[in-house]
């Protein structure tokens, strides 16, 4: 869950940071259109990000556990809740609030995981 948690955080906030990782062929193979982004990574995992208006449709594939998940964000100015299901029946929730240059990251499973980080554009997470 750690795993496409953090593949959908950090696709998200490359995306809000305007890169693709279509320029660094040494993380992940992708394609890109103007709304869609599929990639597949050196591990076989495969994830897609396809974005409408103030929503963010997430899928993929985590080849260490052998499932499929979809993701949902909704965006809300500078707020945006995720909800998230897996083929397993994990089921996880969250949100990402932008301050700045910062953003505040917080999620809680079914499956007992929750967390609570920030991350900078700068120093990373």
């Amino acid at each position: 869950m750690r795993i496409a948690l953090k593949l959908a955080l950090m696709s998200v906030s490359l995306l809000m940071a305007t890169q693709a990782w279509a320029q660094i062929p040494s993380l992940a193979q992708c394609t890109r259109s103007a709304n869609l982004l599929a990639c597949v990574d050196v591990d076989g995992n495969a994830y897609s990000v396809n974005t409408v208006g103030s929503t963010i449709y997430l899928r993929g594939f985590e080849m260490a556990g052998k499932r499929y998940w979809a993701q949902t964000n909704s965006r809300y100015g500078q707020l945006t809740f995720f909800t998230g299901i897996a083929s397993d029946g994990e089921a996880w929730v969250g949100y990402n609030r932008r301050v700045g240059w910062t953003t505040i990251n917080r999620f809680s499973s079914s499956g007992g995981s929750s967390a609570k980080f920030t991350c900078s554009r700068i120093t990373g997470c």
